[in-house]
């Protein structure tokens, strides 16, 4: 068996929970394989919304596993609200899910170094959720980190305080930066006895085992292409590799092993704090895409800047992903603009770009074609033959654009409300 991705090709936000949702009929297995708690995975089914932040969005799927892989950051205080949450509701979270020994863990003091660090910065902010994932990563890779497998080792209290004490030397040198962690602190330990009651798992074994023995794999990421921190828009970036290639990091699984890739946009752009928005809309119609679309952070509650859709980014995407498969979201949102812009290419120091460029940073004007409006609710339609010509013609242009078909079109924020063509 191959391990199916399901990812975001813009600046996060597009919708991966409910396709994850979704698509997992059709999967014994759902792994997070980066991120961590700044994802705000929405699921809508019936009357009820569910955001989902470390957890994998299969968890309301009967007989499914959900694996939380090593690429993954894991704060366990939220980890131990979600999973309490969802107890709540009567699903049997200690059953159907398993977290990776090799997993990170935010610590307290990583959340204060988040947030001395995005205040140091002033205006040259990057828009961090102050989640503390940064700082997290930043360890990992200078090797300083603490891991889910070490809270079952008699040293943990040892290896701990040594972290905290270095992350308090260095909060000292942001000057007027004042923090307690007390309270926090005793909420993190307490979250600690709550991962301990999980099955902890050395995934890369497990993994393969599970594809050894036939079981469907999908793996799910979060945040979105263009925040990856080698080929997003950097330094307005997250701290991992959201692309393809990060669910094989993140999950111990070899490329040889990725079969479909489900790249997922919407069918507009949009963005949540700062760094470069070709396409981004400053006037009435960015305010009707955010009320209409109602883009606000699942997480943060932070509005999100909102412009059209970006074919130069989305095709830079596509490929970066070897997407196989694209899942146009929120095409309803755009049910009653007249006139349709899409950016087909750049115009940068008087010269036309068509590639994603390397320096973001730099002025750039974006260069639309225009398309119809379909001017009518197409929410309750059900068979892509049913949807008007101007609509076909915007998914026909995207699918000659990228040399990727589009599979899946979402209508609505329900589950029922999605076409597979």
């Amino acid at each position: 068996m191959k391990v199916d991705v399901v990812l975001g090709l813009q600046w996060g936000d597009e919708g991966k929970g409910k396709v994850v949702d979704v698509l997992t009929p059709d999967y014994g297995v759902i792994a997070r394989f980066q991120g961590g708690p700044n994802a705000g995975h929405s699921l809508h089914f019936g009357d009820k919304v569910h955001v989902l932040r470390s957890i994998p969005s299969g968890i309301f799927r009967e007989n499914a596993v959900n694996i939380i892989g090593n690429g993954v950051v894991l704060d366990p205080v939220t980890f131990a609200q979600e999973t309490g949450e969802l107890e709540q509701m009567g699903v049997d979270v200690k059953a159907k899910i398993r977290i990776a020994k090799k997993a990170h863990l935010i610590l307290p003091t990583h959340r204060m170094l988040d947030a001395a660090s995005e205040a140091a910065k002033g205006k040259a902010k990057i828009g961090s959720t102050l989640k503390g994932i940064g700082p997290t990563y930043m360890d990992k890779t200078g090797r300083n980190g603490l891991r889910v497998g070490d809270i079952l080792s008699p040293s943990f209290m040892e290896r701990y305080e040594r972290l905290k004490q270095k992350h308090i030397a260095m909060l000292a040198q942001f000057e007027g930066f004042t923090y307690d962690i007390a309270e926090y602190e005793a909420q993190w330990f307490a979250g600690i006895e709550t991962l301990r009651q999980f099955t902890i798992i050395e995934a890369e074994h497990e993994m393969n085992r599970l594809l050894s023995n036939g079981q469907a794999v999908l793996a799910e990421g979060a945040q979105g292409s263009l925040l990856d921190v080698d080929y997003g828009t950097y330094p307005f970036v997250t701290s991992s590799n959201t692309v393809c290639a990060g669910a094989c990091i993140g999950l111990g699984v070899a490329p040889n092993k990725i079969g479909e890739v489900f790249g997922i946009f919407k069918a507009y752009c949009t963005r949540v704090g700062s760094g470069p928005f070709p396409t981004e809309l400053f006037d009435q119609t960015g305010k009707d895409l955010q009320q209409i679309g109602h883009e606000f952070g699942a997480v943060t509650g932070r509005e999100r800047r909102c412009g059209w859709l970006d074919m130069v980014a989305l095709k830079y995407s596509a490929m970066i992903n070897g997407v196989t498969q694209l899942i146009m979201m929120k095409s309803d949102v755009l049910n009653t603009f007249p006139t349709i812009k899409v950016a087909v290419a750049y115009e940068i120091g008087g010269r036309r770009v068509t590639e994603f460029p390397y320096e973001t940073n730099e002025e750039i004007t974006p260069i639309y074609k225009e398309f119809e409006g379909w001017n009518c609710d197409i929410n309750g339609i059900r068979r892509y033959e049913e949807f008007p010509r101007q609509f076909k013609e915007y998914v026909e242009f995207i699918e000659r654009e990228t040399g990727v078909p589009v599979k899946i079109i979402s209508v609505g924020p329900d589950r029922d409300e999605t076409i597979v063509r």
